[in-house]
């Protein structure tokens, strides 16, 4: 769903001062009445109707690893995701030192199945 403009931030904050019912206030704008609420007790509570930035989950490991990341990788760049995970005992999923490495700019190895059975070209 896509998030409440400010304009109507604004125009249902006004229709709860003038002091509509929350189930009308939910028809005239096509919101829920949990919507109504959050921007209405955010209101009251802070002055501002203004939505909160979302900064994304924490990352699972701390950004001082990455230099040991960086070594790993420029001492051995075969190393496969899982192996790299098994190395330095980062406690992570293939999926988000994926994500990290490519977030750092690094090329890796999805797979070590990648490197096997292939044969140059003649």
């Amino acid at each position: 769903m896509r998030p409440v403009s400010n304009d109507k931030r604004a125009d249902i904050v006004a229709a709860k001062e003038r002091g509509e019912p929350v189930a009308k206030i939910k028809k005239w704008f096509k919101v829920s009445g949990s919507t109504v609420s959050r921007i209405w007790n955010r209101h009251k509570k802070t002055g501002s109707y203004a939505p909160t930035a979302y900064t994304g989950r924490k990352s699972g490991i701390p950004p001082e690893t990455d230099g040991k990341i960086r070594a790993k990788v420029g001492e051995t760049p075969d190393i496969t995701l899982a192996g790299l995970i098994g190395a330095l005992s980062l406690g992570l999923t293939v999926s988000g030192l994926s994500r990290r490495l490519a977030g750092m700019g690094l090329s890796y190895k999805k797979r070590r199945s990648s490197l096997t059975g292939r044969t140059a070209a003649t």
